[in-house]
């Protein structure tokens, strides 16, 4: 049985807590008094994941069953989430898999030949093959894999087409194979409450042009819980989206849910709190955190890529986007919510090796922006667990190393942009469309696996609320010269951190940390 999550106040016998720290961990005490939120354990999955899948498909939410929409002669196209998630990567098989083979099973029995599988990259990079069959598996990749199964081009001009406009007079755009289709068939999987939904389509196969409508600052300052889409005015923007390309294309959505056992049995002390390591946990760390602080960082970041999570399933639920986004967020915040009694002055994190961005490649300065003030920051409803005008204290080398192939235009962003200005209203306003439209970041995008153009400052930009809210913003173990550039301070150890963060809130601050991951939403009331 799961546990919920936990708050723990910490007093003179409590034990030290686990930080991460880039591609490495670490054990920090916190002042006396502070709060430790820790997620829930693991819920218990569902026993047979291909029974309750074929169940989904054949007992759909306010629609057909699968097998009554699929005919010969038809042209069928399914479209599935990328490698930003889960994170990290899941052990296969991949549930997204065992989704695709029961939907293809039936195409076949129907009688459908014209079938493509399109990874729904949306402005992420091309996934490489290796990392495509991951995901759906040999039997599927050997099948449809490169003709019929490859990835979304969101800048081949000839391959995406303008659905039309919003109320709200934004264009839509989608993958022309798609709009094309008698029915796609979107396969999700959704690790938090900003995922899945109408944001699926509307993201997932879409262009700069439909995607620029909510990814910027006014959207994302106007959402004051990407956790919780009823406060989000990027979810409010999708939906818009996402109507509209229902009106137009008969799209069936199957959503999955999964657990939070998010490390393998080798780092699975991670996994726990602190009070539950067995004398085997306590020596699997002192012998991780050795090789995080003696190993090269290359082998580190091998080691620590190489780790699959042995995720179960939870749910799955198939039909009209509505309802069954409504019973997936049912399922996530089952597993996340941890409920926490008021704000604080502090609010401390440790950043791990991985993010949504930088899968197999390194999560460079501005990416440790967007996962500390876009996504750790950012995971509550009601209000952020840092009181406005407060201090968030991270930990991470945030060294200046960039991936040259997965995110050239975020160096030219760090060396160009961020020396001018790290306002975001600023920054997208005197650079977000010369980056975009850049013909050789449009060729990296299309032909490399370099995330497009704009990518960086779609991930600055969802720091834009944290920014905005927090008082200051304070490194821990990171470069000082790349801490500046950034706009943040510098402090070599979390004491120095605290002593720092005084000068902001006081004395004597009220002070939570966010154990992740594995991750948590913070019910804050």
């Amino acid at each position: 049985m799961s546990r919920p999550g936990a708050v723990l106040e910490v007093d003179r016998n409590s034990p030290p807590t686990l930080f991460h720290f880039g591609e490495g961990v670490r054990l920090e005490r916190l002042p006396l008094g502070s709060r430790i939120l820790y997620p829930p354990d693991p819920l218990e999955p569902i026993a047979h994941p291909e029974r309750a899948i074929r169940r989904a498909l054949a007992h759909p939410l306010d629609d057909d069953p699968l097998k009554e929409l699929l005919r010969p002669g038809m042209k069928l196209t399914i479209a599935f989430d990328d490698l930003s998630l889960p994170l990290p990567p899941m052990a296969q098989p991949d549930v997204r898999q065992l989704v695709m083979e029961e939907v293809v099973e039936l195409a076949a029995e129907a009688g459908v030949e014209d079938i493509h599988l399109i990874v729904a990259t949306g402005l992420h990079r091309r996934m490489t093959e290796d990392e495509i069959r991951h995901i759906v598996g040999d039997r599927i990749f050997t099948t449809f894999w490169p003709d019929c199964l490859y990835n979304h081009d969101a800048e081949d001009d000839d391959e995406n087409v303008r659905i039309g406009t919003t109320p709200d007079g934004h264009e839509v755009t989608l993958n022309r194979r798609a709009a094309e289709s008698d029915l796609v068939v979107y396969v999700n999987l959704t690790l938090v409450p900003m995922d899945g939904g109408h944001k699926s389509m509307a993201t997932g196969l879409a262009t700069y042009r439909g995607i620029r409508a909510h990814h910027n600052v006014d959207t994302l300052l106007g959402s004051r819980s990407y956790m919780h889409p009823p406060d989000s005015q990027l979810h409010h923007s999708c939906i818009q989206q996402g109507r509209l390309i229902e009106d137009h294309v008969r799209v069936f959505h199957i959503e999955t849910s999964v657990n939070n056992h998010a490390f393998p049995t080798v780092a699975n002390f991670m996994q726990k709190r602190e009070t539950d390591w067995t004398p085997a946990d306590q020596a699997t760390y002192l012998a991780l955190k050795r090789l995080s602080d003696l190993a090269p960082r290359d082998l580190k970041r091998t080691v620590f890529h190489s780790m699959k999570a042995p995720y179960g399933l939870t749910g799955v639920n198939a039909g009209q986007v509505d309802q069954v986004h409504d019973r997936t967020l049912e399922a996530v915040r089952k597993q996340m919510t941890v409920e926490v009694d008021g704000q604080t002055d502090i609010v401390t994190m440790g950043l791990p090796y991985l993010g949504p961005y930088n899968v197999n490649s390194i999560l460079n300065p501005v990416l440790v922006v967007c996962l500390g003030l876009g996504y750790l920051f950012n995971l509550y409803r009601g209000t952020p667990v840092v009181r406005e005008g407060g201090v968030v204290i991270m930990t991470h080398p945030c060294r200046y190393e960039f991936d040259s192939v997965h995110h050239p235009s975020y160096i030219d962003f760090y060396d160009e942009v961020l020396a001018d200005t790290t306002d975001p209203a600023q920054i997208e306003r005197k650079y977000e469309r010369r980056f975009a439209e850049d013909d050789w970041y449009r060729q990296l995008f299309r032909k490399s696996h370099a995330y497009h153009g704009v990518h960086p400052f779609y991930a600055w930009y969802w720091a834009a609320h944290a920014l905005a809210h927090a008082g200051d913003v304070i490194v821990v173990g990171g470069e000082r010269e790349v801490v500046h550039r950034l706009g943040f301070k510098a402090a070599t150890t979390l004491a120095d951190a605290f002593e720092m963060a005084e000068q902001t809130v006081g004395r004597y601050p009220s002070v939570s940390h966010l154990r992740t991951p594995p991750l948590l939403l913070a019910d804050v009331r």
